[in-house]
């Protein structure tokens, strides 16, 4: 999988692996982080192309802040998870158009003509374009017959699908947390790797050193991530290794979360109401910073599977601590939320999994034991379709028709935005919102280790060794009415 930041993801993860060394050893103090910093980047040349080694080192510096779950020293006020490191954030081209060398130079003066604001001229051998003029209009690059005029817009600023990203005037991005839904596509689309998120495993290496029990929790997105021989057994094994004392698979959650929604959706029906979806924290952050209203009047008041299984473990181990694994990064936002009680204390992705496993000198292998806790259907929730066809499989189960039921299904910020646009303005014509941030589902998340159609045969053997456990059938042996299905904590 070549993602923007290809040849930075290395040290990225190397410098939270030298971080956990640090804590498990308890020597986090600034003369071993700043070992830290040389041994990166230990000169007289930068390693990874940047313009010298003192940036480089600078940058080092801002990234074990972010391993260590502090915001970077320009920010430190900030809620977000994610966060600008400005030291990298100086490469990008400040002009949005740009006149390529395809520009003949033509008699006719097309892209002048047709500049209100005065910013082209024409030079020697090509036009000019001033960027302290230009307004972004895109009249120049409409009227060049040559095509010669190009729209250069940062990779970060595209991929984000809530026009979260700006820049300052000295060209730093700069991100609006009140739109920002930490979906964390912007992370990875950045070549510089002058964007990253905050990482909590010095907290949870400071539980885990202090006895407390803490609990892993894995995504269903996790089969198949690691190869068809890392089964969700292996990750449990790894995780009791690590000093975990426990993991279940968050599938399970979506066994629950399935057979509560369902029961909204089987009521909103009758009503007559349009419902969407409550479990993916990037689409949830869409609804309720953009769409306020339909946050407040359509969304279902199921929590996550992740906050299902958090609660299942802390109604059953009062005082424990609940971590959760998976490709997300929008889940770090999901436990920053208090208004939902009793979720996960903290969320890390697979890479910062893998760095944690590493810094004890470990890594997953395969094990004969089995494990499972889910239903297909709630292994099956990491995929797009994969909540509808859960909360459709509960409703047939309890013996209701589905046959009328109009549903659709939304993966990636783009297809998210459009639905919610149009249920705002009444033109919606489904039923039931399946919405996922990430294109493909979960199994598409930005921290992802393969993409979907590399991990989809090494995952398909993996779940094919699933049974065939019914949803309902399978939560008749979990304690369900020991805690709150519902995001604001109240039994029924």
């Amino acid at each position: 999988m070549i993602t923007n930041d290809e040849s930075l993801i290395h040290v990225r993860h190397k410098i939270i692996e030298d971080v956990c060394r640090l804590a498990w050893n308890d020597q986090l103090d600034e003369e071993h982080k700043e070992e830290i910093v040389y041994k990166i980047a230990p000169g007289p040349r930068p390693a990874v192309g940047r313009c010298c080694i003192y940036k480089e080192r600078e940058i080092v510096r801002h990234r074990i802040r972010l391993a260590e779950g502090l915001n970077p020293v320009n920010n430190p006020d900030s809620s977000n998870m994610v966060q600008v490191i400005q030291p990298a954030c100086d490469e990008c081209p400040l002009s949005a158009y740009s006149v390529t060398d395809n520009c003949r130079k033509c008699l006719g003066q097309a892209c002048k003509s047709a500049c209100h604001f005065g910013a082209i001229t024409i030079g020697e051998f090509r036009s000019h374009i001033d960027s302290t003029k230009c307004k972004e209009c895109g009249m120049c690059a409409s009227a060049c017959p040559f095509g010669a005029i190009v729209h250069l817009e940062r990779p970060c600023k595209k991929s984000c699908p809530v026009d979260a990203i700006s820049y300052d005037e000295f060209g730093y991005c700069v991100i609006d947390e009140s739109k920002c839904i930490s979906c964390g596509h912007c992370i990875h689309n950045c070549p510089f790797g002058a964007i990253s998120a905050k990482t909590f495993l010095v907290d949870i290496i400071k539980a885990i050193k202090a006895g407390r029990e803490v609990y892993a929790m894995c995504a269903p997105a996790t089969e198949g991530q690691f190869g068809e021989k890392i089964s969700m057994a292996s990750i449990k094994d790894a995780c009791i290794k690590l000093g975990f004392k426990d993991m279940v698979e968050v599938g399970l959650g979506g066994d629950m979360t399935a057979a509560y929604e369902s029961l909204e959706w089987s009521e909103a029906r009758k009503e007559g109401k349009k419902m969407t979806t409550s479990c993916c924290p990037g689409f949830i952050n869409m609804l309720k910073k953009h769409f306020p209203k339909q946050y407040e009047e359509n969304m279902s008041s199921t929590v996550s599977p992740m906050c299902a299984i958090s609660r299942y473990l802390k109604a059953m181990h009062p005082g424990c601590m609940t971590v959760f694994i998976g490709p997300c990064v929008a889940k770090k936002s999901e436990t920053a939320d208090k208004s939902v009680p009793d979720n996960a204390d903290y969320a890390m992705t697979y890479g910062e999994f893998h760095a944690l496993l590493l810094s004890r000198d470990m890594d997953m292998e395969p094990v004969e034991d089995e494990y499972q806790e889910s239903s297909i259907w709630g292994k099956r929730f990491a995929t797009s379709g994969g909540v509808a066809n859960a909360v459709l499989e509960c409703m047939q189960e309890r013996g209701e028709s589905i046959d009328d039921i109009k549903l659709l299904k939304c993966a990636g910020g783009a297809e998210c935005k459009k639905a919610l646009t149009l249920l705002k303005v009444g033109r919606l014509p489904e039923d039931f919102i399946e919405g996922m941030a990430c294109p493909g589902g979960c199994v598409g998340g930005p921290s992802r280790h393969k993409t979907e159609l590399e991990l989809k045969r090494s995952r398909e053997a993996l779940l094919k060794k699933a049974d065939n456990r019914k949803v309902l059938e399978n939560l008749k042996n979990y304690p369900m009415d020991k805690f709150s299905m519902f995001r604001d904590g109240h039994m029924e």
